[in-house]
């Protein structure tokens, strides 16, 4: 019995160690709530093991075996609860509960003795093989959820733990099976956790890179309109630039500012005139290149930088079909808007070396067009 006390601590360490871990990561903020559920299923299991420790060989013991089999089935109570947790499947728990019930049941007629103890070995072993098999496909049926294919070794091991609970009632008929079942059994518990405790921490893993990501975006991008603000388009006119030192290329920022917005904005309320302006932001993504940049620099205020420009001329002709689009009725609850745009045009390299001296120089452009009565555009003549 020595061996068998071996392999049960190695088995109960084994245990110990993910129960704690996986308590650990479910009490980081907004981890996925599959891990809780698994820490208390591997409490259990750890429950189990130390049932035989203590108690010594199932074998020689109904108490022992039913016990070891009470754990052991919240065990996989619990294992499969966290999978549906983790999956957000909870529509599946009270059928499930149902199935956990009836082997509870059977535990019960074992202990009044309804049943004998091969019957009992018997459904006991189909219990759990049914449970590790339903955990293996839905592993396989999500296994794109997570990445490096975690819920698919999970959804292997679930199938291959599966089949060796089915030699179970071997344990009754050859006790030289004894030490080598438990030893594979820990082995494939220990694949098992661990292949969750990747999936959890790859999900963590994710929220993270969404966290920041939707961080890059704040910092990046207008939140009204979606469109870059202004910082970004620092960073962005950098590689414009590159492109605009390749022979006969050249560049064109174009400042918009919007005619007549701020009497919407007061008469129609500031709702409306966030509605104007996303209206304003898409025509401008809609009738400019992908290789444009359009910004929001302030509240009525965008910027189009206009990239691999060949002439000149070809910088008016954009600001124009601006200038229109920014002219088209705007019809937001069946309330028709009509705008204007003021629009100044600075070319790069004729009218500034830097992204300050092109605004600079734009913005000039686009005053004296409001000087001049509004809604039209003017190219920088400094």
């Amino acid at each position: 019995m020595a061996l068998f006390d071996t392999v049960h601590i190695i088995g109960s360490t084994v245990y110990f160690v993910f129960a704690v871990l996986l308590a650990w990561l479910s009490r980081i903020p907004r981890t996925n709530p599959g891990a809780s559920y698994w820490a208390v299923a591997i409490l259990f299991g750890l429950c189990g093991r130390l049932t035989l420790l203590i108690l010594g060989p199932l074998m020689e013991s109904q108490f022992t075996e039913i016990v070891y089999a009470s754990f052991i089935m919240l065990e996989k109570y619990f294992l499969l609860l966290g999978a549906f947790k983790f999956l957000n499947k909870s529509d599946y728990t009270r059928r499930y509960a149902l199935f956990i019930i009836a082997g509870f049941l059977w535990i019960a007629c074992y202990w009044f003795n309804v049943i004998d103890r091969i019957q009992f070995a018997f459904g006991f072993s189909f219990f759990n093989t049914s449970i590790l098999f339903l955990f293996g496909v839905i592993a396989y049926r999500e296994r794109q959820l997570v990445t490096h294919s975690v819920f698919l070794a999970t959804a292997v091991i679930c199938f291959a733990f599966g089949i060796h609970w089915l030699t179970y009632p071997l344990l009754h008929f050859y006790s030289g099976w004894l030490v080598p079942g438990f030893l594979l059994g820990t082995t494939l518990v220990l694949l098992l956790y661990l292949t969750l405790i990747s999936a959890v921490l790859l999900q963590f893993q994710k929220r993270l890179l969404e966290a920041e990501q939707h961080a890059l975006d704040l910092a990046y991008h207008d939140p009204l309109t979606g469109l870059n603000n202004k910082r970004y388009m620092n960073t962005l006119f950098e590689q414009a630039l590159i492109l605009a030192t390749r022979p006969h290329q050249m560049l064109a920022l174009i400042y918009i500012d919007l005619d007549n917005f701020k009497p919407i904005n007061d008469s129609a309320g500031h709702l409306v005139g966030d509605e104007v302006l996303k209206v304003i932001a898409k025509r401008l993504l809609d009738h400019t290149r992908s290789t444009d940049i359009c910004a929001r620099i302030g509240g009525d205020e965008f910027v189009v930088i206009a990239t691999q420009l060949e002439h000149a001329e070809h910088a008016n002709q954009i600001a124009n079909k601006i200038l229109e689009q920014c002219c088209a009725d705007i019809i937001i609850d069946q309330h028709i808007y009509h705008l204007g745009a003021s629009l100044g045009v600075s070319i790069y390299p004729s009218h500034g070396n830097d992204l300050t001296q092109l605004l600079q120089h734009a913005d000039e452009a686009m005053y004296t067009v409001k000087k001049n009565g509004k809604s039209g555009f003017q190219v920088f003549a400094g």
